[in-house]
């Protein structure tokens, strides 16, 4: 493998199944995050769109469940995507986790069901 870490993004539902519920979003997003540290592990970089697009949001004076999310949210993930090497799709119905894979196979990306399929790598450390 080359020796250049992998930009993985972290795919899986966020407000899909909540109800707009703030606790149930949350612990989505933990799970998510849960998901970052085996990325790391293999010596790439994870992300996870809503790292971007939340922040983005409380800017615009909105939030994950205000009109103005469906604009910020998936668009986030998308432009993110074009910077990104592969996905780690987590399991569970999100219509966005589900438009994320789609763009990356269009893209030719690598997707991953679970952080064990992702090459591992040996990071050259800066000396």
């Amino acid at each position: 493998m080359n020796d250049k870490p992998l930009l993985i993004l972290i795919a899986g539902p966020y407000r899909s199944g909540t109800g707009g519920d703030p606790a149930a979003m949350a612990a989505n997003l933990e799970a998510l995050e849960a998901a970052a540290w085996p990325v790391f592990a293999a010596g790439h970089v994870p992300v996870i769109g809503e790292w971007i697009a939340l922040p983005v949001l409380r800017s615009a004076g909105a939030g994950p469940t205000d009109p103005l999310a469906d604009q910020v949210l998936y668009p986030t993930a998308d432009r993110l995507l074009a910077h990104c090497d592969a996905v780690l799709r987590l399991p569970g119905a999100s219509a966005g986790a589900d438009q994320d894979v789609a763009t990356a196979r269009r893209r030719g990306l690598p997707v991953y069901h679970d952080a064990a399929e992702i090459p591992h790598r040996t990071p050259q450390e800066a000396r």
